[in-house]
């Protein structure tokens, strides 16, 4: 049991049964003007989520959306400025059919449809289901508008097939090809708190906060929260954050976040020559970029450690596919299953797994300057300029016939007035990953001439990737990446500049709590910066007092 003895100057002294311990009081939250409501396309993974957690996992999806455009370093921005072309209009209408057929077949009806009609077309039965699902599916109540709509469209059906079943399929699949349901569009209130300000409608509030934590829509419970007010109260929104911390969709979750922060929508398209790497599928791709995922939720979520351990941990999960690259026997090949490598293996965090080395490389060698540039860009939240468009390669290409290692090769990058700008930020992290070829394969040695791994960071000097593992716990660049990504991730716009001190106090109270994930989440997901929303250039706001 603890006992807060006093406060003074900012300090708290607290009694514990092992004696007494000095920590600082938390700071204010500093104010943040916030961003004006965005409306965001809905993602693939998030749709697939929203059809599993509505009407459960068993519904098929057969359809797979157009990816979207990252911008400023996620696609969860990207999807702020994306558009629906016809023929992804078609894709979803044929999505929805589908689900529709499958939520009213004999087969789901009665565990899925909250009622049965007691005599054709039993139009109380059809609203009852239109208004449970169209909630959920709209993240808010349908409005009478809405409802008669829809309403309308489903009686036409019943009365056009002579099945009730059918008209309900009809309105539960213009539910889902509705734009109300494809965009996540934010709404907003005048906040009767502050006069001239707007706020997040609280249906808005638990959509950003149930994307953040979950990737999906909100459920039943937490949508009831906002209607009831309880999101726009501290405890009401600390209760639904730990509610929603422990809950299973929170890997989920977590495991779409470092999809995006990572880049690996890159495994869409990757391809490494089969000559030189046999043994490197498009299966193996797949795995590689589950271990990762797998290797994260266990470490972040599972045990809840240190988010810049994932740099040096020799913990992973590995399959008979993997296992053939890394050269690992396993017992079970089929199966995933946990595996720490061994102090001398060369491998420690994820930097040393196959999804990194292998997506950052060319199809047929190992490439410095593109894993520099990865590292920087993806764990740094630094910015690599491309090459200038005038470049001469010719000299390199010469270079490269006479040089014994890559590191001799890349030399002349580093000497020509051109290239010696993004060459210097890149290739001396980069240099540190040769012991690894283009699949991600273990060596010691490069045409017959042993390797020299050595690099820095930031004047960090060390021998190997492991050394740069460590290099990495320590920048404290890379706590504030993935804070800063989280923040844009969460909120689908870009930090701006009147942020800045929001995001060094929530830096703070990352590594305060020894940089654990779940607590950070919450410090996001609990404060008022989070959902702090500004009108759109030129639109006036009434006062809360006008808008009743």
């Amino acid at each position: 049991m603890k006992k807060i003895l006093f406060v003074g100057l900012g300090v708290l002294a607290v009694a514990a049964a092992g004696g007494v311990y000095w920590t600082m009081k938390p700071p204010a939250e500093p104010p943040v003007a916030g961003g004006p409501p965005t409306a965001r396309l809905i993602s693939n993974d998030q749709y697939h989520n929203a059809v599993s957690y509505i009407f459960g996992s068993d519904i098929a999806i057969s359809v797979k959306f157009p990816p979207m455009a990252r911008t400023d370093g996620l696609v969860a921005l990207g999807a702020a400025q994306a558009q629906i072309t016809n023929s992804a209009l078609e894709l979803y209408d044929q999505a929805a059919r589908e689900i529709a057929a499958q939520v009213t077949s004999q087969a789901h009806r009665d565990y899925l449809l909250n009622c049965a009609p007691a005599q054709a077309p039993d139009e109380a039965c059809a609203k009852n289901i239109l208004a449970r699902y169209g909630r959920l599916l709209f993240r808010r109540a349908l409005t009478d508008v809405e409802m008669a709509d829809f309403l309308a469209k489903t009686r036409e059906s019943i009365a056009a097939t002579g099945d009730f079943y059918a008209g309900i399929a009809t309105g539960l699949s213009g539910l889902m090809i509705s734009p109300q349901f494809i965009f996540l569009i934010e709404e907003t209130e005048p906040d009767p708190k502050s006069s001239g300000k707007l706020r997040l409608a609280g249906s808005s509030v638990a959509t950003r906060l149930s994307l953040l934590l979950w990737d999906a829509p909100p459920d039943d419970e937490l949508l009831a929260a906002a209607e009831n007010g309880e999101l726009y109260t501290e405890k009401g929104i600390a209760a639904q954050v730990d509610r929603m911390l422990v809950s299973p969709r929170l890997e989920k979750g977590v495991r779409s976040f470092f999809t995006d922060m990572m880049i690996f929508e890159k495994f869409d398209t990757l391809t490494k020559d089969p000559v030189i790497y046999p043994a490197f599928t498009s299966k193996v791709a797949g795995d590689a970029m589950e271990e990762t995922l797998l290797t994260l939720i266990d470490h972040l979520i599972v045990r809840n450690e240190d988010y810049r351990d994932i740099f040096t941990t020799r913990r992973t999960f590995i399959n008979g596919d993997l296992g053939m690259i890394y050269r690992i026997p396993v017992q079970r090949p089929q199966a995933w299953q946990p595996y720490e490598f061994a102090p001398d293996s060369g491998r420690a965090g994820i930097l040393t797994q196959l999804s990194f080395l292998s997506v950052y490389s060319h199809p047929g060698r190992s490439s410095p300057t593109i894993r520099g540039k990865g590292l920087r860009e993806v764990f740094l939240c630094q910015i690599v300029p491309p090459p200038p468009p005038d470049v001469d390669f010719s000299g390199f290409e010469a270079a490269a016939t006479t040089a014994k290692s890559m590191r001799e090769r890349l030399e002349m990058h580093r000497t020509n007035p051109t290239c010696a700008g993004c060459h210097k930020i890149t290739d001396p992290i980069g240099l540190s990953f040769e012991n690894f070829d283009g699949s991600g394969a273990y060596r010691t040695t490069e045409n017959g001439y042993e390797i020299d791994a050595s690099g820095d960071l930031g004047g960090v000097e060390f021998k190997d990737a492991i050394g740069l593992g460590q290099a990495m716990h320590d920048d404290p660049s890379s706590a504030s990446c993935v804070v800063n990504r989280l923040f844009d991730y969460g909120r689908g716009y870009k930090t701006q500049p009147d942020d800045y001190d929001w995001l060094h106090h929530l830096d703070q109270e990352f590594a305060e709590s020894g940089y654990r994930l779940p607590a950070l989440l919450k410090s996001i997901a609990t404060s008022q910066a989070f959902y702090a929303v500004s009108p759109p250039i030129d639109q006036p706001v009434e006062t809360a007092d006008a808008a009743h």
